[in-house]
Parts: structure tokens; sequence; C-alpha cells
């Protein structure tokens, strides 16, 4: 399962992107998270359907000092991701 995310609140300058690497490296997804300069976050996870749903889940709430007002997601596809998850410079 691949998804693209749009995630929308206070969640630049709270460390949003590393926990969001942090948690999705830790279930074994790959892809990766980046700033963009309407001050959203974008991010794309791929790997198991179960885990990617859970970081989801997770980045509802995100580290602390977040506010996640929204996450727009949709399905992606023909992504190619090197191992890992990756933070990528703003956009």
């Amino acid at each position: 399962m691949v998804v693209h995310l749009i995630i929308s609140g206070r969640v630049q300058g709270v460390g949003y992107r590393q926990w969001l690497s942090r948690h999705a490296g830790a279930r074994g997804l790959q892809g990766w998270v980046r700033n963009r300069s309407d001050r959203t976050v974008e991010a794309v996870l791929a790997g198991d359907e179960a885990d990617v749903e859970a970081t989801i889940n997770e980045a509802m709430n995100g580290p602390l000092g977040a506010k996640v007002d929204r996450i727009d997601r949709r399905e992606a596809e023909g992504e190619e991701f090197a191992p890992g998850f990756e933070i990528r410079p703003t956009v």
C-alpha cells in the first residue's frame, strides 16, 4: 500500500518531520516526508496496509507541540523509494 498525505495544522517548527520519520521507520515503512512552503507537511508512506494505517492514525496526534487539523490522503502509485524513510528538503 502506498499513500500520499498532506498534513495541515501546527505541524512545522515542532519536529513533526523527524517524529513521523521515526514512527514510520519503526514500523518498517518506506517513503519520505517534507515541509511545504504553505506550512503543511507532505508525506508518502509505503508498506503493509496495517502499518500504514496505524502510522496515519498516530500522525493525527504528532509530536508534543503539534496540532493536526486535517490529513488529506490519496492512494499513490509508481513511486520509487530508497531503503528506509527519508526527510526531504522543503518545497
